[in-house]
């Protein structure tokens, strides 16, 4: 969110604010795609349900980047079609989503942790 912000006031070029959000995209989809078949393995299904959408977004999101491209975030179409409010938007309902699993996490682990 940082790094969109800093392009939109212009503080940044768009070559390497795409550098910068290019190499974490990677491993965003591999770090959700094994939460979310951790989540299925150990049977937390409400969990599972609830990240299977945003892990399927990820990957679909990483497949369908066309040719040419330098990746998920392109400096060249980053500034057409109104992609970086796109972008800010996704990144901020990730961050949404993010916290709420944090919190979900969280108190699963302390309602089994704690002794009854």
């Amino acid at each position: 969110i940082i790094t969109l912000s800093d392009l939109e006031c212009d503080y940044i070029n768009a070559r390497s604010c795409c550098s910068k959000l290019n190499k974490w995209v990677v491993p965003e989809v591999i770090g959700h795609a094994v939460v979310t078949v951790l989540m299925l393995i150990s049977l937390h299904w409400f969990i599972f349900l609830l990240n299977l959408p945003v892990a399927t977004w990820n990957i679909y999101r990483y497949i369908m980047v066309p040719s040419g491209n330098m990746g998920v975030f392109d400096p060249t179409e980053i500034h057409n079609r109104g992609q970086l409010k796109s972008h800010m938007k996704e990144a901020m309902i990730k961050l949404g989503f993010h916290l709420l699993c944090f919190f979900m996490y969280l108190y699963r682990l302390v309602s089994k942790v704690a002794p009854k």
